[in-house]
């Protein structure tokens, strides 16, 4: 197991005056030039809590109902596994949790490195990984199989993940229509949708449209999260000179406004409801116009982000672990480091695309592997010093004395355990002169395939999934 994801060292991007600053940055924007909403009932929430609506669905929100709706909003949320067990809790102490994908456009195949289109089989083996490793602490599951009907593609791939996947699962769907699916296919697991609810083994994910626009799609899956009480992420995806100004207050102001709008709907629908604040502001960058996924500034406003959300004593959904790079090489290894760093200094709580690559086209089970040794690897450093009686143990100095040696103290034994010891990496006093790393991840992959599946479900759970899946092939 990895060590507790708490953190105690010392770090900030914001002042408590710099986020106070973008806090009413983003509610002049919001009564001002408002946010363009897209469906009928959360127009009519917005309608009658008080807010003007232009004939073009442009609505201003007045700053008090963004109080009402961050009063409202949870500040503690407690995520379940599988069997109904907490298995992540978010609070005041702003522990962090990592999570990688069950599906993705293209897989990079772990033994060969080809990159090719990901398929149903794939998400049994990202499942069987991710399950494996200590410091993956929940999978996203985004419906995107190349040989699943796109009609099905979300409820076929959450049905894939469920069965092999025992911690907390994170999901996306193609419609709205699907995600009442995914609800009711999560319900049958947990044992009824109000056990659900009560245990929540799941939650949501969807996105605003920036700059500034709700559209239907995404203020439904809202308003369906809060009414069957699921936790939801609305995470805008601000890309700096395309979608959001070119400027990281600027950019961090619009994408706090378009959160802020997010959660105001979601409150208004289901006052009480789970929101789970998420960011990703990035660039575009101008040489190849895609969205960076490794550009530092992503990472640097994502931190940003985190304090924003953590003034406002909500949940952070965040971003790591992911690369531009095609496969794991110097670039994919230094990208995914410096970003899980980043976010462990930061207050992050929920943290996703661990071994993400090519601007999130592929998913890379070697860098989720790789990266769970390098978050158990920050996670040592961001544990901080303690300076108390117990760890200056200055009784065990005073035993040793000068000229004494350590090595056979019983204090030593107790406590060396404690330290940081690579799996992957190596500390040999003679090393090879080529690289072992890749051929310790490829080992460690096929050792966890190769090992019985754990925890699997129940047999009358995976008939009753059977069920869903035979209904899906027959629409």
């Amino acid at each position: 197991m990895g060590i507790a994801p708490k953190r105690n060292i010392a770090f900030q991007v914001l002042s408590p005056t710099r986020i106070e600053r973008l806090h009413e940055a983003s509610l002049h924007l919001l009564e001002t030039v408002g946010v363009r909403v897209g469906g009928e009932r959360s127009l009519a929430l917005l309608k009658k809590a008080g807010c003007a609506i232009e004939p073009d669905n442009r609505v201003r929100i007045p700053s008090q109902r963004v109080a009402q709706a961050l009063k409202s909003a949870p500040k503690t949320l407690v995520l379940y596994n599988r069997a109904g067990e907490p298995a992540m809790t978010v609070d005041g102490d702003r522990p962090v949790y990592f999570g990688c994908h069950s599906d993705m456009l293209d897989f990079v195949e772990p033994f060969t490195g080809r990159v090719r289109e990901f398929v149903k089989a794939d998400v049994a083996t990202m499942c069987r990984i991710a399950d494996a490793l200590p410091n993956i602490d929940f999978v996203l599951s985004v419906g995107l199989c190349k040989d699943v009907p796109p009609k099905v593609q979300t409820q076929t791939t959450f049905i894939e993940t469920v069965k092999n996947f025992s911690k907390t699962i994170n999901f996306s769907t193609n419609d709205t229509e699907s995600l009442q699916q995914v609800i009711d296919i999560a319900a049958a697991v947990a044992g009824g949708h109000r056990r659900l609810q009560e245990k929540p083994f799941v939650f949501n994910y969807c996105e605003p449209l920036p700059p500034l626009t709700h559209p239907q799609e995404s203020t439904e899956k809202l308003c369906i999260s809060a009414a069957n009480r699921i936790p939801v992420v609305y995470m805008p995806y601000c890309m700096m000179g395309g979608t959001a100004p070119m400027s990281f207050a600027g950019a961090l102001a619009q994408c706090n406004a378009e959160i802020l709008s997010g959660l105001v709907i979601h409150q208004l629908a289901a006052e009480g409801a789970p929101f789970i604040y998420g960011a990703m502001p990035s660039i575009m960058d101008m040489k190849t116009t895609v969205g960076s996924y490794g550009a530092v500034e992503f990472h640097l406003l994502v931190a940003a982000a985190s304090e924003i959300s953590a003034h406002y004593g909500l949940p952070f959904y965040g971003t790591a672990g992911c690369t531009d790079a095609k496969v794991l090489d110097a670039q994919a290894v230094a990208e995914a480091t410096m970003e899980i760093f980043s976010t462990l200094l930061s207050p992050a709580n929920l943290v996703h695309d661990v071994g993400v690559s090519d601007h999130c086209n592929s998913v890379n089970p070697q860098l989720v592997v790789l990266c769970d040794e390098i978050i158990e690897m920050l996670k040592h450093y961001t544990q901080g010093v303690a300076v108390d009686d117990e760890s200056l143990c200055l009784d065990v100095i005073e035993a040793v004395g000068p000229t004494g040696a350590y090595l056979d103290h019983d204090h030593t034994f107790e406590r060396f355990h404690r330290v940081f010891y690579p799996e992957l990496f190596s500390r040999a006093m003679d090393n090879p002169e080529e690289s072992q790393v890749e051929k310790r991840i490829q080992e460690k992959i096929a050792h966890i395939l190769s090992a019985p599946a754990a925890d699997p479900l129940p047999a009358d759970i995976l008939a009753q999934l059977d069920r869903f899946s035979d209904r899906l092939a027959s629409r």
